[in-house]
C-alpha cells in the first residue's frame, strides 16, 4: 500500500551488497544542507567504533518485533540473521515539510519502500567485481567465515536487483562515486 506520491519533499535510496561501501558513501552525504538522514533500526550487534543513534538504532529482536505490531516501519526486512528496519514517522515528516531524505536499507528493503513511496529515486551502489566485494568483506575483520559467504551468496542475489534501480553507481574509487551520488541528490 502506497503512503502517499504526492509529497513535498524527495526520498532518496541508496542500497547495494555488504560491502559495495553503501554506508561509507551515505555517510559522506549526512551533511547536505536540507537533507535527513533515516537512522535505521536494526537487531544486529555494533561493529567497531559504531554509535547508537548515529550509524543505527540498536535494539532486541522482542524490541524490534513490538515495533512492527506497532506499525513504525516504512520498511522492514531480515538480512543475513539480523532483522532492519526504516522507522516511518520522521521520514514522513522531512517529505512532508520539503525536504530531502535519505535511507541506507538492503535491496529487500528498496523494493518494499518504492512500492510505499513511489516516487522514491533508487540508487544502487556496486562494487567493481565479487572479488573486490569479497576483499572488502573480509578486511572488515567482523565477520566469520560463514557470515562471509553468506553475504557473497546474498550479495549475488542482490546484484540482479540493480536494473530495478534508477541509478547505478560503481564504487571502484570512493570519492568518485560519493560524488556521483551527492550529484543525484542534488540534480533532482
Amino acid at each position: 500500500m502506497s503512503v502517499s506520491s504526492r509529497r513535498a519533499g524527495r526520498l532518496y535510496v541508496v542500497s547495494g551488497p555488504s560491502g559495495s561501501g553503501k554506508t561509507t558513501i551515505v555517510s559522506r552525504l549526512k551533511g547536505l544542507p536540507g537533507l535527513y538522514y533515516s537512522v535505521s533500526v536494526t537487531t544486529r550487534a555494533p561493529r567497531p567504533g559504531e554509535v547508537d543513534g548515529r550509524d543505527y538504532r540498536f535494539v532486541s529482536r522482542r524490541k524490534f518485533e513490538e515495533m512492527i505490531a506497532a506499525g513504525e516501519f516504512a520498511e522492514h526486512a531480515q538480512v543475513a540473521g539480523n532483522l532492519y528496519g526504516t522507522p516511518k514517522a520522521p521520514l514522513v515528516e522531512a517529505l512532508d515539510a520539503g525536504g530531502k531524505a535519505l535511507v541506507d536499507i538492503d535491496v529487500q528493503g528498496a523494493m518494499e519502500i518504492k512500492e510505499r513511496f513511489p516516487d522514491a529515486v533508487l540508487v544502487f551502489i556496486e562494487p567493481p567485481n565479487m572479488a573486490a566485494l569479497e576483499e572488502r568483506l573480509r578486511k572488515r575483520g567482523t565477520e566469520s567465515e560463514d557470515s562471509v559467504r553468506r553475504r557473497l551468496d546474498l550479495a549475488r542475489r542482490e546484484m540482479e536487483y540493480a536494473p530495478r534501480y534508477d541509478y547505478r553507481v560503481v564504487n571502484d574509487d570512493l570519492d568518485r562515486a560519493a560524488a556521483q551520488v551527492r550529484s543525484i541528490i542534488k540534480g533532482r
